[in-house]
C-alpha cells in the first residue's frame, strides 16, 4: 500500500506549519514530485550519504529530515560537489526528502517536547512561549524529586543515544537541582531565559566558550546558579524521531515509517591526556 506524496506532506505541514519556522530556515519539500507514491518513509536528523545508502537498501521512497539539507550557502547543486552529488544520487533512486526543522522545534509535541518528556519532566511549558501559549522554544519543567547535578547528569547519559562527545557539565556535582530547562539543539540564545525561569540546571548542545564563561560568572553572584549540560546535538534531536513516526503512522497505516539508527553526529572519538 501507498500514498501520494503530497498527501503526506500536507499532513507534515499539518504536524509542523510551516509559518512557525524561523525566518532564517528552510524547512519543506526538497525533493520529488507530488503525486509520487509512497510507501516507506526514513526518519532521520540529517541527510547524508550513509542515510541514503540506508534509504537505498531498504527501498525507502522519502527521507524524512530533522536538518534541512539545502539551508544556507548553496551556490549550485552540481554533482562536481558533495551536495550536488547527494542530491543527484537520491533523485535518480526516487527517493524524496522532506525538511522539518524550527517549525517542529516549537510545536506541542515538538523536538524539546520530546526531550523533556524523556527526561521525565513534569508540568512542562515552553520556555520561551508563542502566541500559542502550549507551543514556543524550549521547554522548562521539574523533575519529580530533586538530585544531584553530577547524578543527573548520569541520568541523561543513559537517557540519550550513546555519543562521542557524550555529556559535559558546567557546575558543581553536588548541586541539588530539580527545575529543569532545556532546548533540544543549538540552545545558548535562551541561556538568559533559563535565569529568567528560575531554573537549576539549563540542558542544551553547541554551547559556546564565552556564553557559557558568561552564565558560569553570573550563577557565582546569583541567588539561584544555573547549572549547564551541554549534551550532543544530534542526540537532543533523535529522540524526537519516534513521536514523529508514531503521529504519522496512527495518520497514514499503510504506509511504515522506520527510524534511522545511524548516528550522524559528526564527532567520531575524544581523546584526554
Amino acid at each position: 500500500m501507498s500514498v501520494e506524496l503530497s498527501h503526506l506532506v500536507s499532513a507534515f505541514e499539518k504536524l509542523w506549519p510551516i509559518e512557525g519556522a524561523e525566518s532564517w530556515d528552510n524547512p519543506g519539500l526538497v525533493s520529488g514530485y507530488e503525486n509520487q507514491r509512497i510507501s516507506r518513509v526514513l526518519l532521520s536528523v540529517d541527510v547524508t550519504r550513509e542515510i541514503i545508502s540506508e534509504a537505498q537498501d531498504g527501498e525507502f521512497d522519502l527521507v524524512l529530515a530533522h536538518h534541512p539539507y539545502l539551508l544556507r550557502g548553496v551556490q549550485t547543486i552540481s554533482e562536481s560537489n558533495p551536495k550536488g552529488a547527494l542530491l543527484a544520487t537520491a533523485i535518480r533512486s526516487n527517493i524524496s526528502i522532506y525538511a522539518a526543522h524550527t517549525n517542529a522545534d516549537i510545536v506541542e509535541a515538538g523536538v524539546s517536547q520530546a526531550l523533556a518528556q524523556a527526561f521525565g519532566l513534569e508540568n512542562i511549558e515552553p520556555l520561551v512561549p508563542t502566541a500559542n501559549h502550549n507551543e514556543g522554544h524550549g521547554r522548562v519543567g521539574s523533575l519529580p524529586t530533586q538530585t544531584k547535578l553530577g547524578d543527573f547528569a548520569r541520568y541523561l547519559a543513559k537517557v540519550l543515544p550513546s555519543t562521542a562527545s557524550g555529556v559535559r557539565v558546567s557546575g558543581d556535582y553536588e548541586q541539588m537541582v530539580q527545575r529543569v530547562a532545556l532546548c533540544g539543539g543549538a540552545g545558548d540564545s535562551l541561556i538568559a531565559n533559563a535565569f529568567e525561569a528560575q531554573a537549576d540546571v539549563y540542558v542544551t548542545s553547541d554551547l559556546r566558550h564565552h556564553p557559557t564563561q558568561d552564565a558560569k560568572e553570573r550563577s557565582g553572584v546569583s541567588r539561584n546558579p544555573l547549572a549547564l549540560i551541554d549534551v550532543s546535538h544530534w542526540a537532543s534531536e533523535w529522540i524526537w524521531l519516534e513521536v514523529a513516526a508514531a503521529q504519522l503512522a496512527k495518520i497514514f497505516p499503510n504506509v511504515q515509517f522506520v527510524v534511522s539508527q545511524i548516528r550522524t553526529d559528526p564527532w567520531d572519538f575524544t581523546v584526554t591526556q
